[in-house]
């Protein structure tokens, strides 16, 4: 059965954001400790996915830094609004993918805050393309708790047979599986070895494929 909505994770799915989150971090880290060295590309993206206060906490952790994460959260904040959109970028194929899909509903499902995902996909060009963008502070739970999940397709009319869940991490298989739904993991993302892992029903291997799960 071809899907009627697709849920999109963001980070990872979508966009390819781990410079700027990279960069953020460290910002952050320089600011609350000056003369901290900078953490790699690599470790600062395997803290992405579950949501910004995990990734400073983890942040703080490898540095060896022995602050409060709730204390540094907000400065991480400011340094990420600051070059939110410096490096992000769609992944190559997304944009005629989503345009592929003009005639299902879509819509996103991501741990960070709501607003700065919106500010992405606006930027990006493809904001409008989503029925709803929500994240951190429009939903009470953040993935894997299926509760959004669960509430948008209440809110756009749709069943658990004909909707898709889209990721590119284990957190995605895990958030779908709780809520009934079939999910699809993308290969391209940040963590493709715990994707594998965790399941998914189907793997893409590039944007263009999204569109098999509308017509099969």
């Amino acid at each position: 059965m071809g899907a009627r909505l697709l849920v999109f994770d963001l980070d990872g799915t979508l966009v390819d954001s781990r410079r700027d989150l990279a960069a953020a971090t460290n910002a952050a880290l320089g600011r609350v400790a000056p003369g901290v060295g900078a953490l790699p590309l690599d470790v600062v993206t395997s803290f992405v996915g579950e949501g910004a206060r995990l990734l400073v906490e983890r942040s703080l952790r490898y540095a060896g830094l022995d602050l409060p994460p709730e204390e540094v959260l907000p400065v991480f904040f400011e340094c990420y609004r600051e070059r939110l959109l410096d490096t992000t970028r769609l992944y190559p194929g997304m944009a005629e993918a989503l345009g592929a899909l003009s005639v299902t509903t879509l819509a996103v499902l991501t741990n960070k805050p709501g607003e700065l995902s919106r500010a992405i996909l606006e930027g990006l060009g493809v904001g409008s393309r989503f029925a709803r963008i929500w994240g951190a502070g429009d939903v009470p739970e953040r993935k894997p708790d299926p509760a959004g999940l669960r509430r948008l397709l209440v809110e756009l009319g749709a069943d658990a047979a004909g909707t898709w869940m889209v990721g590119d991490s284990a957190i995605d298989v895990q958030t779908a599986r709780a809520a009934g739904l079939r999910v699809a993991g993308v290969t391209w993302g940040f963590d493709p070895v715990a994707l594998r892992a965790a399941g998914p029903d189907r793997l893409l291997d590039e944007p263009r494929a999204l569109v098999s799960l509308v017509v099969c």
